[in-house]
């Protein structure tokens, strides 16, 4: 059975890269491109890793953690924020909120990413 990947991400091309990636490295990839919609996915399928943008149109990242770690069904699914934003406020709320990593786009490789995917799942 193949694990599932929640990506969340707005940048479209980024996301069908990544998408592709994923799946070649064996994985089933869910994307959407909000939090909001990452929040109804994640609440319907069985999902064993998210990997969340942190700057997302209307919510951000810091939303959606806050909203998965309130509920119990949720907040065991790793998350790993992936994003642009090197802000270090932003990166210790979202390892505050239960990220299990913080990980800047620009610096990994998509074989990276997914070595950082197989630690945690």
């Amino acid at each position: 059975m193949k694990k599932t990947i929640l990506l969340i991400e707005d940048e479209t091309l980024l996301a069908e890269m990544y998408q592709e990636k994923f799946s070649q490295a064996g994985f089933k990839v869910i994307w959407t491109q909000e939090a909001e919609g990452g929040l109804i996915i994640i609440k319907k399928e069985k999902i064993d890793l998210v990997i969340l943008d942190i700057l997302l149109p209307r919510e951000n990242g810091i939303f959606f953690l806050e909203k998965i770690k309130k509920d119990p069904k949720m907040s065991s699914v790793p998350v790993i924020a992936f994003s642009n934003y090197d802000d270090p406020i932003t990166r210790r709320r979202a390892l505050d909120l239960g990220a299990k990593d913080y990980l800047i786009k620009t610096n990994y490789t998509p074989k990276q990413i997914i070595d950082t995917i197989k630690k945690y799942i």
